[in-house]
């Protein structure tokens, strides 16, 4: 048995995701292009693929971006759908009965 109470998670942050995941693009792709001058000199030294390594973190966060992005819509369209029932249920009067498949999670956060 702990010596002190044990208090509940608080619930988790919404970041930026979007600006966090593009800020980290943009400079993969401002790194490549400050190595892309230098590349004769990278080379010689055994450092050849470091232009290279640049441009492919850069492209990498694009997929991100393409990813955070889809998330951030998928959160907002179940908020959304979630205020519409609610707001549906307040006009009616009386709380539709759920589905076996309606656990009351946000269908943009919940694992199959």
């Amino acid at each position: 048995m702990p010596k002190t109470p044990l208090h509940p998670s608080p619930p988790p942050l919404e970041a930026n995701d979007v600006a966090i995941v593009g800020g980290g693009t943009v400079v993969w792709f401002v790194a490549f292009l400050a190595l892309l001058p230098f590349q004769g000199t990278l080379s010689e030294h055994g450092h050849g693929t470091w232009p290279w390594i640049c441009l492919s973190g850069g492209l990498l966060g694009l997929i991100g971006l393409w990813y955070c992005r889809a998330r951030r819509d998928a959160i907002a369209r179940g908020r959304a759908a979630e205020a519409a029932g609610h707001r549906a249920e307040d006009a009616s009067g009386h709380t539709a009965e759920r589905t076996a498949e309606d656990d009351g999670q946000n269908p943009a956060t919940r694992s199959d």
